[in-house]
């Protein structure tokens, strides 16, 4: 047990900055679509859109390389051949984006601001620098400074965001002949919130000059050349994976059964926003990925991993399904977030994107296979299927459904990536999973949302909504209980209580 405990503790540090950032930055929600038209804030999802695929090829798999060769060669040698590789990449490809900037915000359907991809360009360029600091953190068991680094960077944005959002504009109302009033355009909100993030990640350099500026100038060629090998692959997957998670918001522009491009945008924004409703499993993805990527590559050497992998799956998959029944029966309650109730009406998109991120979850769990055993390649196959099932429901589906065929085609897509990397996994890296007991988790939460949901049809009263969702989510605490009950006793703090 003291493996899961390791691990629970660091994904505790991980998941708290995590959480408390991104929730923090979730906050904005609200604010953002109060603030900024329907169409505006599509426009803002679509440029968001196309940043995740930069990070991908900026980065270039050497995050994860960095984990696996930093257990088996020489720690110093590892982080100086990454991080030159990465600042010499960097300033390469951040040349590229600003000469393509204009065919890229074409593309992008923000062809009038092609200023947004330079502001983009160096909140890519900023990030893939910022990588391998956290990455060391990461390694080394450094959650505190990780958590803190984190959290103050998104406070930052948010400072930054209101006093270019509302703070100047009401300033400079009260003052129009300021010197400012020449240069503030209040047109041009994506660009202020493109800004924001931008000294966000400029404040996180900063915090991180410690590690950033601790490599030397030394060079391992041989090492660098394996590092490739190892990380190359994961590009494909990581690009795969950006198609499957962010480039539905282009293809639902391009291709949205409406007459117009700004109601495009709209529908782009009515998305994006019911999209950030499924937060609470994606936050739980992504602490989990903070920790249990490093943890997984210490582990590997113990005989007894495979069934220490598998136990922190069944954990993990528990902690998905109670997340999916917090958001999926207290749906009236969480769409308060978002302001503006001409959304609301993507709000059925929710159940279906919780589901498809619980499915996500599953597989980065899976994934531990092809890392572990070298064959990296086996998951780019995988989100290659993944992408071509999201692209093929988009192309032909969009044009007639709207944002419901991008829900339904990440759903497909995550779910069957889920399914190849379990089959294939078991096949070349076998683990234990309890995996019958794990899909009646999940099929119990799913028809739990499904009974109350049904009552709801006849009787819809909030209040009634808060009793069911409530007795709904207290039975299932008491079914996991019951029948995990000698796993919940075997835990820290809380295992004294289940009797």
């Amino acid at each position: 047990m003291s493996g899961i405990k390791k691990l629970a503790g660091q994904t505790i540090w991980y998941g708290v900055s995590t959480i408390v950032a991104r929730f923090i930055n979730y906050l904005l929600l609200p604010y953002l679509t109060l603030k900024l038209a329907t169409s505006v804030y599509g426009e803002f999802s679509l440029v968001y859109s196309f940043i995740p695929f930069m990070n991908v090829v900026f980065t270039y798999g050497m995050e994860t390389a960095y984990f696996r060769f930093s257990n088996t060669q020489d720690r110093d040698s590892v982080f100086n051949t990454t991080s030159i590789s990465l600042i010499c990449s960097t300033l390469l490809l951040t040349v590229v984006l600003v000469l393509l900037r204009a065919p890229i915000a074409s593309a992008l359907s923000v062809g009038a601001h092609p200023e947004y991809i330079l502001v983009a360009a160096g909140i890519i360029a900023i990030d893939a620098l910022c990588g391998i600091p956290f990455a060391r953190l990461r390694q080394e068991g450094r959650p505190v400074k990780f958590a803190l680094t984190k959290v103050g960077g998104i406070l930052v944005n948010i400072a930054a965001t209101y006093m270019l959002l509302s703070t100047i504009p009401q300033y400079l109302a009260l003052h129009p002949d300021h010197w400012m009033a020449a240069y503030y355009d209040p047109n041009w909100a994506v660009g202020y919130l493109l800004m924001a993030n931008l000294i966000q990640n400029a404040v996180v350099l900063l915090l991180l000059s410690k590690e950033f500026f601790g490599f030397h100038w030394k060079f391992d060629a041989a090492l660098w050349k394996e590092m490739m090998r190892y990380g190359m692959p994961l590009i494909i997957v990581g690009f795969a994976g950006m198609v499957n998670e962010t480039f539905d918001r282009i293809m639902l522009q391009w291709w949205a059964p409406v007459s117009s491009a700004t109601e495009a945008n709209a529908q782009v924004g009515i998305y994006s926003a019911c999209y950030k409703l499924s937060i609470l499993i994606s936050l739980a993805v992504q602490a989990f990925r903070m920790g249990a990527e490093p943890f997984f590559f210490k582990q590997a050497a113990d005989k007894n991993a495979p069934k220490l992998y598998a136990r922190v799956m069944k954990f993990f998959v528990i902690t998905l399904c109670f997340m999916f029944l917090i958001v999926a029966l207290y749906l009236d309650v969480w769409k308060q977030f978002i302001r503006k109730p001409e959304m609301w009406e993507g709000l059925k998109v929710v159940p279906i994107l919780l589901l498809a991120n619980m499915f996500l979850g599953i597989y980065y769990n899976l994934s531990v296979w092809f890392k572990l055993s070298n064959k990296t390649m086996a998951g780019a196959w995988i989100t290659l299927v993944g992408a071509s099932i999201t692209l093929a429901i988009n192309y032909f589906f969009i044009p007639y459904f709207g944002y419901m065929a991008c829900a339904w085609a990440t759903f497909s897509c995550y779910g069957s990536m889920m399914v190849i990397s379990f089959i294939w996994g078991q096949k070349a890296y076998p683990i234990p999973y309890a995996w019958k007991k794990l899909l009646a988790y999940m099929g119990i939460v799913t028809s739990f949302f499904l009974i109350q949901k049904g009552l709801l049809y006849f009787y819809s009263p909030f209040w009634f909504q808060l009793v069911t969702g409530s007795a709904l989510l207290f039975v299932f605490t008491c079914f996991i209980l019951l029948v995990e009950k000698k796993e919940f006793q075997k835990l820290p703090v809380i295992g004294k209580y289940i009797h």
